[in-house]
């Protein structure tokens, strides 16, 4: 059974600050609960600095400031794991993001020990410990929590100090702790702003199908549902789904008989949303229509410059010992080949940034697709 403080007053957590603030090394995790919910609920936060292990209750406590400042701190190390979901909590509810970042996943990835490893997996590699996870699909926002959760809680930052030293020690015989680093960063980038409006459209499902036209209304549609998600805190599909908006864009209904015979659209949908859904579509700008999704991956040429590309690639990280997934995933790979067909004339794609730029020098300067 580990020991730890309940945190669950504005006093307790000021004086535990206080105390992290003279840490160089930080834990974090946090417990939150996402079903239909745009944000996540946040239940639990976890902190550990290697002498007080602490579960910190912002269902109880009035005011996480001081928490939120200690994450920007540059003098401590935050250490998490797979943590794209807790940056998100971090953005929201602390309108921050930690500050430096030691990912134990990405650690693992560039240390050789494998690519996407899950905590429990990791710990067990590294520490040859048994991490129970059968509180992993509780109820965080129940309160009073039960000792196994917060035992279950507990375990996710004590040994993830642990392994600290093993990562660490892996990555600076590699000399990749600035690439590390680095990702962390990265990670952070555009976290604290919502998505763009204007440009949401593109990221719905099967949105290629459409004409210049039917884009115009689907562009109107997606962000009127993306102002709608954050203000009522409901997840996209619980406003309109995908599917729904596409049919919308292609049948063009302006009355609410016409809305009324969609059968793409839930009677829930038509009956809430209905008004509203005519009204955004009527301010479709029809005379400047959005250029028609180009769908590069059916391009000739496309799938063979792919495969050249990966096997370069390949043969790379074999050589250097680090996973093809982490410097080359195929949504990279898709990214440097959109690049090449927009005659670089796009953002530079990342295989060619920072630490994978310095990796893959010259090694892709000849592949053309165009």
């Amino acid at each position: 059974m580990l020991t730890f403080e309940y945190i669950s007053d504005d006093a307790s957590l000021l004086s535990l600050v206080e105390q992290y603030q003279q840490s160089t090394l930080l834990v974090l995790d946090t417990e939150f609960v996402r079903t239909r919910t745009y944000y996540a609920k946040l239940g639990l936060i976890q902190a550990y600095d290697g002498k007080t292990l602490a579960l910190i209750d912002p269902v109880a406590i009035t005011d996480l400031s001081p928490f939120w400042q200690l994450l920007t701190n540059p003098n401590i190390v935050k250490l998490v794991h797979s943590c794209s979901e807790d940056l998100e909590v971090f953005a929201h509810y602390g309108e921050c993001q930690p500050s430096p970042l030691f990912d134990s996943q990405i650690a693992a990835s560039l240390a050789g020990l494998g690519h996407g490893l899950g905590y429990a997996k990791l710990v067990d590699a590294c520490l040859q410990v048994e991490v129970d996870k059968g509180e992993s699909r509780t109820d965080w926002m129940k309160r009073p929590l039960t000792e196994a959760q917060l035992q279950y809680a507990a375990n996710d930052v004590y040994y993830l100090y642990k392994l600290y030293p093993q990562l660490q020690q892996k990555l600076a015989e590699n000399q990749r702790e600035a690439w590390l680093f680095e990702e962390g960063q990265r990670m952070t980038e555009g976290r604290m702003t919502l998505p763009d409006g204007d440009s949401i459209y593109l990221k719905v499902k099967n949105a290629f199908q459409l004409n210049g036209q039917q884009l115009a209304y689907l562009k109107v549609l997606a962000k009127w549902r993306l102002n709608k998600a954050v203000s009522r805190n409901l997840a996209l599909g619980f406003v309109v789904k995908d599917h729904a908006l596409i049919a919308l864009a292609k049948k063009q209904p302006t009355t609410l008989a016409e809305l009324s015979r969609l059968t793409d659209l839930t009677e829930q949908e038509k009956r809430i949303h209905g008004k509203d859904l005519l009204a955004v579509m009527a301010t479709a700008d029809l005379t400047n229509l959005p250029e028609e999704v180009d769908i590069v991956a059916l391009k000739s040429g496309y799938k063979s410059a792919f495969k050249d590309l990966k096997t370069r690639l390949t043969e790379l990280c074999e050589r250097e010992q680090v996973a093809l997934e982490f410097v080359g995933s195929k949504r990279h790979i898709h990214e440097y080949l959109l690049w090449l067909y927009h005659n670089k004339q796009t953002a530079t794609p990342l295989l060619l940034c920072g630490w994978r730029g310095q990796l893959v020098g010259d090694l892709l300067a000849d592949i053309q697709f165009s």
